[in-house]
């Protein structure tokens, strides 16, 4: 059931249902997410077993505006309250400790809780008509490739869930996640965020997550190594790599997602193309990292329609932009992702 996220009537059913300890899928300018009353366990309950995601898996709650961080969160270290001034609302999620007896089970029973400004102003409008926050997990089945239109989360959640239509998101790959209960910050999952950006905004180093601290590091949403897999294989492949895989096809379908093909790579494109009963299906990469993430998951769920057994994707630049497709696309290649179709 998609209805037009500017309708305020389709605004204020949502709401209501919301404040009813039901479901709705809404947009964000990263991914759709799968929307519960934060502060309601039982609504948050049917988050995880609409997913089917483990209830220990800690999800994301999206907030008005800074003003609510209070309510879930204890503490805002120094660092984080520059980062919230600095990206939100925006595409970063800041780990804070959780204040007692609020949102647990959004938090996976951790004594931490994820917390997040969305830019789009229909999950603002959304969280403003609520008067709470959201818990808000990406609107697809647990691991699977995430959703960017509102036809996405019909496909993967079926027609009865509302969704309000917001268009295509306009990041594609879900926030940067920046852990701030160490004592100082650390990038738990990367996103169209920098690491650089984020320690200028802060003032001091960003830590990588595997650093070793006094503290134990929590739980964080789409950390897992598995995860954002459609049901064909992908595997991830240099240029000559590529190639070779090209030339040694045989009788199955594959896709190939690649970035700048050299004009032999589109020569031996060509050629397979023509010898094959199943032809390969090419779709062009941008050499633009904040293009390529927009587009991402999207071209993930065409190629996926068409049945393909693999997906072969040229491994992106190693470059601080890229990060966070990067990570995306070694996740879903990740040992544990869903076999191929035979």
């Amino acid at each position: 059931m998609i209805r037009p996220g500017s309708d305020p009537a389709a605004l204020a059913e949502a709401a209501q249902r919301i404040r009813a300890g039901a479901l709705v899928g809404f947009p964000t300018e990263t991914v759709y997410g799968l929307g519960a009353d934060a502060s309601n366990d039982a609504a948050v309950a049917l988050i995880f077993a609409a997913k089917g995601r483990p209830s220990e898996h800690p999800l994301i709650v999206h907030v008005a505006s800074a003003a609510q961080v209070a309510v879930y969160a204890s503490e805002v270290p120094a660092f984080a309250a520059r980062l919230i001034e600095a990206f939100w609302p925006g595409p970063l999620t800041l780990i804070l400790p959780r204040r007692a007896g609020v949102a647990s089970a959004a938090a996976g029973g951790q004594n931490s809780i994820g917390l997040r400004c969305p830019a789009h102003p229909v999950a603002l409008a959304l969280l403003q008509a609520c008067g709470t926050g959201l818990a808000g997990p990406s609107a697809n089945r647990f691991g699977r490739v995430s959703p960017t239109t509102a036809l996405h989360v019909q496909e993967e959640l079926g027609e009865d869930l509302p969704v309000l239509d917001g268009g295509p998101c306009a990041v594609g790959i879900e926030s940067t996640i920046v852990d701030c209960t160490r004592g100082q910050p650390v990038l738990l999952r990367p996103g169209v965020l920098t690491r650089a950006q984020l320690e200028a905004a802060c003032g001091q180093a960003v830590l990588d997550k595997d650093a070793q601290t006094s503290v134990a590091a929590p739980r964080a949403s789409g950390t897992l190594e598995s995860h954002y897999a459609p049901n064909a294989r992908v595997r991830l492949m240099n240029v000559l790599a590529l190639q070779a895989a090209l030339e040694a096809l045989n009788a199955k379908t594959a896709a190939a997602y690649a970035a700048q093909p050299s004009p032999g790579t589109v020569a031996v494109y060509a050629r397979s193309t023509l010898r094959l009963k199943a032809p390969t299906l090419h779709r062009q990469m941008p050499d633009d990292a904040t293009a390529a993430a927009q587009q991402l998951f999207a071209v993930l769920r065409e190629l996926d329609a068409m049945s393909v057994s693999e997906i072969w994707v040229q491994v992106p630049p190693d470059a601080p932009e890229w990060d966070g497709v990067r990570d995306r696309l070694s996740r879903a290649a990740a040992e544990g992702s869903p076999p191929s179709r035979e």
